[in-house]
């Protein structure tokens, strides 16, 4: 009988011992992505690839979860809450990571870099790196990729564009951001700090009188029934910023962090290129649909505006520092 009252005592004893011999569950993390874009617009379904095979790559254990049309909030408010640590991130742009280390809102001046592989480059370069730090130490952002780059910048107006004394009075939307704000006004027009989604509204109320925008942007926001013109200055190659929380960065292990950095790179890559290829295609659905391209757009003269945009916010050497790394 006493052997008998022994051996449950004895097999529990067995199964903790052998359960505390198993390995730990991985632990489970997951970013709650947020971005301005439609769902119909490429970038969706680019943070969705990027979701998918970190997901794979890390064992289900790193779930992204994509919000479009900022569904979490406003993008101003999002990055706010990235800086307290809340496991969310934000497509962004280098104008508003200027906010909180000046120099890197160069990467959104005016004219800055005109290809694809230069915008690519950027994220190498020794002292773009050195601004990052300074991001993920002092403003507690951690960049995690800055390969989406949605294309080239122009103005769409109800008027003809053909150099920067065409814009004077003319309310052109732009971000909250001083780079921005400073680079619309030194191409000669006056900025008005207006949100995305205000955009379609604001050009109907005549908040606005116009924008600034790529082609897929217009075609995918239907602008082009508010909007009558639109000049091709190219003024920005616009790269985007992917930005989660240092604190929630660092919480990672470390394979966990490269995966999220390699797959960030190749997904944003891969659309820049798909974005520049539709670009085209984009355009003539404007020219269809009843838009008017201006005619003899004077660049040279754009360009040399634009270079007032570093010099009103001080940041002259930051951008020839840049390009000399660059070999440009």
């Amino acid at each position: 009988m006493t052997k008998t009252r022994g051996m449950p005592a004895l097999l529990a004893g067995c199964l903790v011992l052998a359960a505390g011999a198993l390995p730990a569950a991985a632990q489970q993390y997951t970013l709650r992505l947020n971005h301005v874009h439609s769902p119909s617009e490429p970038y969706q379904q680019a943070f969705t690839n990027w979701a998918e095979r970190v997901k794979e790559r890390t064992e289900g254990n790193l779930v992204i979860e994509v919000f479009h049309s900022a569904q979490l909030g406003v993008e101003e408010d999002i990055i706010e809450q990235i800086r307290m640590g809340a496991n969310v991130g934000q497509n962004t742009d280098a104008a508003r990571l200027g906010n909180y280390v000046k120099e890197i809102a160069v990467v959104n001046g005016p004219y800055f870099v005109d290809t694809l592989e230069d915008a690519f480059r950027l994220s190498d370069l020794e002292i773009m790196k050195e601004w990052e730090e300074r991001l993920a130490r002092e403003a507690g952002i951690r960049i995690v990729c800055s390969d989406f780059v949605q294309g080239k910048r122009h103005f769409f107006t109800n008027r003809p564009v053909q150099a920067p004394a065409d814009l004077s009075g003319q309310r052109i939307r732009t971000p909250p951001a001083p780079i921005w704000q400073e680079s619309v006004r030194a191409l000669g027009a006056q900025p008005t700090a207006m949100s995305y989604g205000d955009i379609y509204p604001g050009l109907q109320q005549r908040a606005v009188d116009g924008a600034e925008l790529t082609f897929t942007n217009v075609v995918a926001g239907n602008f082009n029934e508010v909007l009558t013109h639109f000049s091709e200055t190219g003024h920005i190659l616009l790269k985007n910023y992917e930005i989660v929380s240092a604190q929630w960065f660092d919480s990672l292990p470390s394979d966990y962090q490269t995966a999220l950095v390699e797959e960030c790179r190749t997904a944003g890559q891969e659309v820049s290129r798909q974005l520049e290829e539709m670009a085209a295609a984009d355009r003539q659905k404007l020219v269809d649909a009843g838009m008017t391209p201006a005619e003899d757009v004077d660049l040279e003269a754009f360009r040399e505006a634009g270079l007032g945009a570093y010099e009103a916010l001080g940041l002259t050497e930051a951008r020839q520092a840049v390009l000399d790394e660059l070999g440009r």
